[in-house]
């Protein structure tokens, strides 16, 4: 089991404090969990962040406008990139000097953006479910090429439900769009489990203490974010996940990741989607570890 949990708030801007929490042993390699848009830390699952402190310094945050930081868009608004340079002050403020980061989702392009701005941070990186920040086109295995705008879209079911307004009709109610939205993301390749899936939903916002979502984060800025270059000549190991049943960025998104990121590897998780269910716990702690402690 893990030595200790750690909470502790960061300010990444005037007026705006980030929650943190820490767990796993103080001198372990530290290991930086990034979630996805609109998505607080406790999104990603005790039993893997567990696991995952059993061998590293595991940190876990929420972004502005999720789980218990500030919501700064309203009167502040911010750029995507900024999110970025919140998860290196979130380092910098726990005294911690470099970090495995691990990003989903946006988290994923957070840390492609770490890893292309402050390589200096980042001991290593793990994309998953998310997209490349390169213009470079992606090369099928027959050699002929594709230009990125051409790499296939997000699934129409959740487009649909993403293009719906959010409305307030008791938490009840948003546990069962948020669990809809869940089976819609987690793709159609392994059993979806509705009650597993409420009950994170319920933790999230007992954590938070509201069940409303302020959808800050689809309003950021995001232009300037294209780190093409950068990504090409990386000296960072860089894991990419590759999940079979991603309907967000569906293969061969993954593929395209690999290529575009200097020396990146590699590792197929047969039925993970956009989620992460206990199904894929077991396979991600594997493929996290054996990058992270064997660069393998």
């Amino acid at each position: 089991m893990p030595e200790r949990v750690q909470e502790q708030y960061v300010e990444v801007a005037p007026g705006v404090r980030l929650w943190t929490e820490r767990r796993g042993a103080p001198d372990a390699p530290a290991l930086l969990l990034v979630m996805g848009a609109q998505a607080s830390g406790l999104g990603w699952p005790e039993p893997l962040v567990d696991a995952l402190a059993a061998h590293h310094h595991v940190i876990r945050y929420d972004h502005r406008d999720t789980g218990r930081s500030t919501r700064s868009f309203d009167e502040h608004p911010y750029a995507v990139t900024d999110l970025a340079r919140d998860a290196v002050t979130v380092l910098d403020a726990l005294g911690i000097e470099r970090a495995h980061l691990v990003g989903l989702s946006l988290g994923g392009m957070l840390t492609q953006l770490v890893l292309a701005d402050r390589p200096e941070r980042v001991l290593s990186a793990t994309l998953m479910g998310t997209c490349a920040l390169s213009e470079t086109p992606y090369v099928r295995p027959d050699g002929t090429s594709v230009p990125v705008a051409e790499l296939p879209g997000i699934a129409p079911e959740i487009v649909e439900m993403w293009s719906q307004p959010v409305e307030d009709h008791g938490p009840e109610a948003e546990l069962d769009r948020r669990v809809e939205h869940w089976r819609r993301l987690s793709g159609d390749q392994l059993p979806f489990d509705a009650a597993y899936f409420r009950e994170l939903e319920r933790g999230i916002i007992a954590h938070a203490g509201s069940y409303l979502d302020s959808a800050a984060h689809g309003r950021a800025d995001d232009s300037g974010m294209l780190r093409t270059a950068e990504l090409a000549r990386t000296q960072v190991p860089t894991l990419v996940v590759s999940a079979t049943a991603e309907p967000v960025f569906p293969l061969p998104h993954p593929q395209h990741l690999a290529q575009v990121i200097a020396g990146a590897r590699l590792v197929e998780i047969p039925g993970m989607g956009h989620s992460l269910p206990p199904s894929v716990h077991g396979p991600l702690t594997e493929a996290i570890l054996g990058h992270t402690l064997n660069g393998r």
